[in-house]
């Protein structure tokens, strides 16, 4: 058996997020769009393996996921095999061959995403589906100053959707930064893993904080904290973009 690696670009705005979702039959993934073109490739049942389970509506530059195969195709023409069929949200940037053991989503090391937002008066037709829209001018100095709480290793239970959660609601964030213009403002953050609306979570409360909703000083209390309801909302998942996985 091979072992396939694939760097994948997607615009998740039609797709239920990235991993196939059993007993759900009108569930359409991404994961399930590329085992499909490969299962007709060779006709053998493929198993596809993400790093990053993007949520429904979020997109990807560079997701990276494998699959094994028995088939004797060269790798470029895996690629070209899988563009050929895919549907035109879906790219195949990059196939190469891997070691047996590799394994896309138990090997990441960390992940980065970034999130776009959108100023001004009147929405842009062109920038719907990929930013968050948000009509007033956010303070970035306010933003950036709540941000740094949120660098190092915490417990970010306060930013978790799921009130079950079994697992350690630890995690680390290497880097959060926050840039941008009169028109557009990008948030970027870099960290070990995160858990499903996190990311969109941790935005969603830094918006509040620009839009001088609640003071920076509050980011820490927050976090402290451990409780959902303290923090703000989950955002639109339209904005986010995962842009990479990092592997030791």
């Amino acid at each position: 058996m091979r072992n396939i690696q694939l760097i994948i670009e997607y615009d998740g705005s039609r797709y239920d997020g990235w991993q196939k979702q059993a007993g759900n039959q009108k569930s359409v993934t991404i994961q399930e769009k590329i085992e499909d073109v490969l299962n007709k490739m060779e006709n053998e049942t493929a198993t596809v393996i993400g790093a990053a389970r993007t949520e429904a509506g979020v997109h990807a530059y560079k997701q990276v996921a494998n699959f094994t195969t028995n088939s004797n195709l060269k790798v470029y023409e895996i690629k070209q095999y899988l563009n050929r069929f895919l549907p035109r949200d879906i790219a195949v940037l990059e196939a190469l061959e891997v070691p047996e053991r590799f394994h896309a989503s138990f090997n990441a090391a960390s992940f980065e995403y970034e999130y776009k937002i959108s100023i001004g008066e009147v929405p842009s037709v062109f920038e719907r589906k990929y930013n968050y829209y948000c009509f007033k001018r956010p303070d970035i100095a306010k933003m950036k100053e709540a941000a740094k709480f949120l660098i190092g290793k915490h417990d970010f239970k306060a930013f978790s959707d799921n009130k079950r959660m079994k697992k350690s609601t630890e995690r680390e964030i290497y880097s959060l930064e926050i840039y941008g213009d009169e028109k557009e403002i990008v948030i970027t953050v870099h960290g070990d893993d995160f858990w499903p609306h996190m990311v969109r979570i941790m935005v969603g409360t830094l918006l509040e904080v620009g839009l001088s909703k609640i003071e920076p000083i509050e980011m820490k209390r927050i976090l402290e904290s451990k409780d959902r309801e303290k923090a703000g909302e989950t955002i639109e998942a339209k904005g986010l973009f995962l842009t990479e996985v990092h592997y030791k």
